[in-house]
């Protein structure tokens, strides 16, 4: 499936991305062949096939989430530079 100039352009304008001439004529071809890609993709025989969202099996490596107790406040704000009481002091952001 090719695409037209104008089929980029626009692509180009929905991603707020500014392409010239030439860099529009690379995406065309670039693009036109990954189209191509996909319909090659589509004839693929899938009946039967499961979809998975890995193509290996995966197990998670993470730990289990546990309580704990929490630094405390005072720790928390000792290395603060500036502090007001139990709060860190910053700068304004705002006018």
């Amino acid at each position: 499936m090719a695409l037209t100039s104008d089929e980029v352009r626009h692509i180009a304008l929905l991603a707020r991305v500014g392409m010239t001439d030439d860099e529009i004529e690379v995406m065309r071809e670039q693009l036109s062949g990954i189209l191509e890609h996909f319909q090659v993709l589509q004839q693929v025989d899938t009946e039967g096939v499961e979809p998975t969202a890995h193509s290996v099996e995966t197990h998670a490596v993470l730990r289990d989430d546990e309580p704990r107790n929490s630094v405390s406040r005072d720790d928390a704000l000792q290395n603060a530079p500036h502090r007001d009481g139990d709060y860190v002091r910053v700068r304004a952001v705002l006018d």
